[in-house]
C-alpha cells in the first residue's frame, strides 16, 4: 500500500508540473525576458541560481576517465579511458532523443547511462565484468568530482541566493554526487521531476514553478550556450561560466558568451563577485 501511495503521489506531482499550471508562470516569463534585456539596474534582483551540473559544476571527463582506467587495471585489460568517457558521453544526446521520439519510455539518466554503457563495453571489447562491476561502473556518474572553484564558489553564492542543480541527472544521482563532492545545494531540481530533459522548456519552467518564483527571479548558470539559450526563452536570467577543459584537448567547449548571456564569468568565484556574494 505504501509503495502504491508513493507512486500515485509522484504521478500526480509530475502531471501537475507538466500540465497547464505553468501557464501563469509563462506569462511572467515573457515580461521577465523583456525586462532582462535592458540594463541590470532595470532588472529585478535574482533570488535563485540553478546550475547545469555535468561540465559546469563537475569535471565529468576526468572523473569518468580515471574510474575506467582504475577498472581496466584491476581487470588487466587495455582501454583508453578518455576515449571510453567521450564515447559514453557521446551517447547521451541520442539516447534522450529516443525518449523524446517515443521510441523509449521515460527513463532516468542512470538508465540511459546503463544502456549506453552496455553498448560501448562491446565496442571497446571489454568482457568478463560481473553485474556488480558493471553497475558500479555505471554509478561512476554519481562520483564525479567538482572543478577546483565549484565548492567554494557555491558556498559564497549560497549565502545570498537559493542554489540548486537543474540537471538531466536523476535525483539519486544528484544527491549522491552532492554527498561525494560536498556540493552545498539548498534543494535538488531537474529533469526527473518533470519527466523531460533539457533543453525541453518544461525543465526551465519547473525551476521557477517549484521555487514559487517568477522566471526572471531565477538565473540559469551553465558552461553550455545551448542550455542558456533555452533558459532565456523561458524568461530565466542567464550566467555563462567558461570551462575550457571540459571536453579535453581536442574538444570544442563554448568559450565566448553570446546574446543569450546576461553575465559572463571565468569561474564560480568570479560569478559570486559579480553578483555581490
Amino acid at each position: 500500500m505504501a509503495t502504491t501511495s508513493r507512486r500515485q503521489f509522484l504521478q500526480v506531482g509530475a502531471a501537475a508540473i507538466t500540465s497547464g499550471e505553468f501557464a501563469p508562470r509563462r506569462a511572467h516569463a515573457a515580461a521577465g525576458s523583456q525586462g532582462s534585456s535592458g540594463s541590470n539596474a532595470q532588472s529585478p534582483p535574482v533570488k535563485a541560481l540553478v546550475f547545469d551540473v555535468f561540465g559546469t559544476v563537475v569535471d565529468w571527463r576526468t572523473s569518468v576517465t580515471q574510474e575506467v582506467d582504475a577498472l581496466a587495471k584491476r581487470k588487466n585489460v587495455t582501454v583508453d579511458g578518455a576515449k571510453f568517457a567521450d564515447a559514453w558521453r557521446g551517447g547521451y544526446g541520442p539516447s534522450m532523443n529516443r525518449v523524446r521520439s517515443g521510441e523509449m519510455p521515460w527513463t532516468r539518466l542512470d538508465g540511459l547511462h546503463r544502456i549506453i554503457l552496455d553498448k560501448i563495453l562491446v565496442d571497446f571489447d571489454i568482457t568478463g565484468l560481473s553485474e556488480t562491476e558493471t553497475d558500479a561502473l555505471n554509478r561512476a556518474w554519481h562520483r564525479l568530482r567538482p572543478w577546483p572553484d565549484s565548492v567554494a564558489g557555491l558556498a559564497r553564492l549560497k549565502k545570498r541566493f537559493i542554489i540548486a542543480p537543474l540537471s538531466n541527472g536523476n535525483i539519486s544521482l544528484m544527491t549522491d554526487m552532492a554527498k561525494h563532492s560536498g556540493l552545498p545545494w539548498d534543494c535538488i531540481l531537474g529533469a526527473e521531476l518533470v519527466r523531460h530533459y533539457k533543453p525541453d522548456p518544461e525543465v526551465y519552467q519547473s525551476a521557477a514553478y517549484l521555487l514559487d518564483l517568477k522566471p526572471a527571479d531565477v538565473m540559469m548558470v551553465a558552461a553550455h550556450l545551448g542550455d542558456l539559450r533555452a533558459a532565456k526563452k523561458e524568461g530565466l536570467r542567464t550566467a555563462f561560466v567558461t570551462r575550457p577543459l571540459e571536453y579535453g584537448p581536442n574538444g570544442k567547449p563554448d568559450l565566448k558568451a553570446d546574446s543569450s548571456v546576461d553575465i559572463s564569468a571565468t569561474d564560480f568565484n568570479d560569478l559570486a563577485r559579480q553578483l555581490g556574494a
